[in-house]
């Protein structure tokens, strides 16, 4: 009954944050690229990144991994940061703190059907603005709910993410636009780690059920942990 009942709780957190399976996710490095989630572990120590959703927008070995913060929305107004960007004028969409890089910088996630002028496609119907002229031009005719903005961005080099991964400090997604346009991004990590707790506390569960199907013990079952 408590297996069902664990089950029910994932099926419920996958519909709340955009229908992602559970056996989804990942902790391997070679599952890193442009357009992945990296959702910070409870253990991951670095205040910069403390429960933390990133979406990387970048990654590769010349230009390095660029990503930004979901998570972390302000009160700040976006026609208070693009103060010369005339399409800003009188829109109140907040901004969030993009990463503890260029806090200074203005960068924006567009979900569009079509590739915006001058934008950078990040994954499905997702892309990225970085430039002044690019930024006036999406702005005008986009919806808040189809675009976020960013200040600043979280900046590592392959191996650097890669060796943070492989200590542990990141929980690795599928990419997902919902995730960014998330109605209550303050509680994005904290569902995003029940679902992984769910996982696995329901591969343990599993992995003991089977030991002893086996004619095993619970000690085989000490590999049973998220891989």
């Amino acid at each position: 009954m408590g297996g069902m009942k664990r089950l029910a709780a994932a099926a419920v957190l996958c519909l709340q944050i955009g229908m992602w399976p559970a056996q989804s996710q990942s902790t391997r490095a070679e599952d890193l690229g442009p357009g992945k989630l990296l959702v910070a572990t409870p253990e991951l120590g670095d205040p910069n990144f403390a429960k933390t959703v990133v979406m990387l927008v970048q990654f590769d070995d010349d230009g390095g991994v660029v990503g930004l913060i979901l998570n972390r929305r302000s009160k700040v107004a976006v026609s208070r940061v693009l103060e010369g960007v005339q399409a800003a004028k009188g829109r109140h969409d907040p901004v969030y703190a993009g990463g503890p890089v260029g806090r200074t910088e203005v960068l924006a996630l567009v979900r569009a059907t079509e590739e915006p002028a001058g934008a950078k496609r990040v994954s499905g119907d997702l892309f990225l603005t970085v430039t002044k002229e690019s930024l006036e031009k999406t702005l005008t005719g986009t919806e808040a709910a189809d675009i976020h903005f960013y200040l600043g961005y979280a900046g590592w080099t392959a191996e650097q993410l890669e060796n943070e991964v492989a200590m542990g400090g990141w929980y690795i997604f599928p990419g997902n636009a919902k995730a960014v346009f998330d109605a209550a991004p303050e509680s994005l990590w904290d569902r995003l780690i029940r679902l992984t707790e769910t996982r696995i506390a329901l591969g343990f569960r599993s992995g003991v059920a089977a030991a002893y199907e086996g004619g095993g013990s619970a000690a085989s079952c000490a590999g049973c942990r998220l891989r």
